[in-house]
């Protein structure tokens, strides 16, 4: 699945478009490489997201097929750290 597919499925960015702009601006960092929109996701991938003030990584569950619920969305990720400056 595509970075900022999964990242909206997931809820970790509210829409898509965010999830695009933030890959453009190289906020984005998965496996220490910074990442495009379509980078494709495997299962155990790092993922650093550093928006505002916050850097957050979470590593990659799950990779859904298609849409998933609110309840089973946090299943799909487990936040390892988040660090406010």
């Amino acid at each position: 699945m595509r970075l900022d597919k999964w990242l909206k499925v997931s809820r970790v960015i509210k829409r898509r478009t965010v999830a695009n702009e933030a890959c453009d601006k190289d906020k984005i960092i998965v496996n220490n490489k910074v990442a495009k929109a379509s980078t494709t996701l495997k299962v155990g991938d790092v993922i650093k997201i550093g928006l505002g003030n916050k850097l957050t990584t979470i590593e990659v569950l799950k990779i859904p097929e298609g849409n998933v619920s609110t309840q089973d969305s946090k299943d799909l990720y487990n936040i390892i750290s988040q660090i406010e400056s």
